[in-house]
């Protein structure tokens, strides 16, 4: 404490909202991107909207556009949210574990709440149709559940992110 009653101590910013908003995004991209796009297992509409007409797949296509607006605005508010809690030391933050085990996080939380409202409550698309579909489901909410443990484990023991670096 210091004469005026008030703590020296360094404030530790608070990046968990900013980094699981970026991973919410980042987690959305990689769904949209390698599922959607790349592998074409599935669109967002497709259990409910068919793909094998000029407009069913019209329909499906602009709803996966829809959907890459919103991710994309959820990295840049995660980036902006981050921006401006951290105003030391910004290059460190990158390297910092506290930022990428809630990134980590937010890809996992991601992954949950679109694995049960998607695919399970509104059944608007599964992650991959066929015999398969609900091993392929329920292994989509496992690696949401997995990323949610291990952000969750490497945020905890992370440095301050605004403090300067620790001298050996």
């Amino acid at each position: 404490m210091t004469a005026t009653g008030s703590s020296s101590r360094v404030q530790r910013p608070d990046v968990a909202l900013p980094g699981v908003v970026l991973g919410v995004g980042l987690g959305g991209f990689v769904d949209g991107i390698v599922l959607h796009q790349v592998l074409q297992w599935h669109h967002l509409l497709s259990s409910r909207v068919r793909v094998d007409t000029v407009p069913g797949l019209k329909m499906n296509t602009l709803a996966d556009g829809l959907f890459h607006v919103v991710t994309w605005l959820a990295v840049l508010i995660g980036l902006s949210l981050l921006y401006s809690r951290v105003t030391q030391a910004r290059g460190r933050l990158w390297g910092s574990r506290a930022l990428w085990g809630w990134v980590v996080l937010g890809w996992g939380l991601f992954n949950l709440v679109e694995g049960l409202l998607d695919h399970q409550l509104l059944g608007i698309h599964h992650v991959r149709s066929g015999v398969h579909q609900t091993a392929w489901d329920v292994g989509f909410l496992a690696l949401g559940a997995a990323l949610v443990a291990v952000g969750w484990l490497v945020q905890r023991g992370a440095e301050l992110v605004d403090a300067p670096p620790r001298r050996a």
